[in-house]
């Protein structure tokens, strides 16, 4: 049995001591086995963990769970992606709140150059499926990776038009993998494995309770370049994602509808509030993101002698020698807002001294 693996499995286990946690008390300890084997008055030291959440670290019996888990994954062939692993989500570390452990059943390769998120209502309408549908027919020629939730309406419908456009898809779920929720998606799902796959942080056993869908939202939302909602009611769970999504830094993208349709007001909602940007097929996206440059390889010409401000000079002396940052390390490293950064990044951007990669990330052209 991997004895590595039994500790980071185990550590996901305690009661109270979430992602944020447990990545804080692996850091500081070195590791999740060395975080076990800490004394109490030391964990009680760490910032954030305190008497309650050590002692809980001391007392609790995760190790008999955890050794159950590892032969459910190993007998049915399921990869647990250590958050410190290199096949772990790279898009994912940049959340602050990512899961410390993904259970990964599949062939897809999670790190893809480009990974697109689409949602929407479990009530679709003929409007949703059809946009739907004809959006990844379009997006087939980018070849991005497709993720959804497999749930009723939009989620089903993207994972369905994924595999008819020989894309590949991937569906996050709210519970383990020793089902699948609803069951009448079953057959999609297991098609889904020969060229995409599951993936959770739940561990076998959970059932898809209500309060397992934000968190596996997040994974949707954290994973991708992009989230697209099709189809929306006002206080969808997919407005849960494109929130996620927005707090993530990353692009979030919705179809408009009618303003009386019910199942358009969530999305409506989204870009009267400048929650998302307002797309009507995979041109917008290609263009928005930077991939209609890429594909037809058409750089843009950087200005000589550009004379750069003070705070432009700042950010570009940050880029110097990193092959890329995202957003937010800029914004932490420069100690500007996201407001000031957003603006200078553009400007740089137009005059072809940086060049923005897909989640936001910017590197020097």
């Amino acid at each position: 049995m991997d004895e590595s693996l039994k500790y980071k499995i185990a550590i996901s286990l305690i009661p109270n001591i979430g992602d944020v946690l447990a990545k804080r008390l692996i850091s500081y300890c070195g590791s999740a086995e060395a975080v076990f084997k800490e004394k109490q008055h030391a964990l009680e030291k760490i910032p954030g963990i305190g008497n309650f959440n050590a002692k809980a670290v001391v007392t609790h019996n995760v190790f008999n769970r955890a050794e159950e888990e590892i032969k459910f994954i190993e007998k049915n062939n399921i990869t647990a992606l250590f958050y410190l692993d290199k096949e772990y989500p790279k898009r994912l570390t940049h959340c602050e709140d990512s899961p410390v452990l993904l259970y990964f059943k599949g062939k897809a390769n999670l790190n893809s150059e480009k990974i697109i998120s689409i949602v929407g209502t479990r009530e679709a309408t003929d409007y949703g499926r059809q946009q739907c549908e004809k959006l990844i027919a379009e997006l087939a020629v980018y070849n991005p990776i497709i993720v959804s939730g497999l749930a009723y309406g939009i989620d089903i419908c993207a994972h369905k038009a994924a595999m008819d456009n020989n894309l590949t898809t991937v569906c996050g779920l709210a519970h383990g993998l020793d089902k699948i929720y609803p069951a009448i998606h079953r057959q999609a799902a297991e098609k889904m494995l020969d060229n995409g796959g599951w993936l959770s942080d739940f561990t076998s056993k959970v059932i898809p309770d209500r309060e397992n869908f934000p968190r596996r939202n997040r994974i949707v939302a954290g994973m991708s370049d992009a989230t697209i909602v099709v189809e929306s009611k006002i206080g969808g769970g997919s407005l849960i994602t494109a929130d996620i999504a927005n707090s993530y830094n990353r692009d979030v993208f919705a179809f408009p509808g009618r303003v009386n349709d019910e199942c358009s007001k969530g999305c409506n909602n989204l870009i009267k509030q400048n929650k998302a940007a307002l797309i009507q097929s995979a041109a917008d996206i290609s263009y928005i993101m930077g991939w209609e440059q890429k594909t037809k390889n058409a750089p843009i010409q950087k200005q000589l002698f550009v004379e750069l401000k003070p705070e432009e000079e700042v950010l570009v002396n940050l880029l110097k020698g990193k092959d890329n940052l995202n957003v937010d390390d800029i914004c932490l490293f420069a100690k500007m807002p996201m407001s000031k950064v957003s603006s200078l990044l553009l400007t740089l951007e137009f005059s072809g001294i940086i060049k923005s990669l897909p989640g936001k990330i910017y590197k020097l052209n």
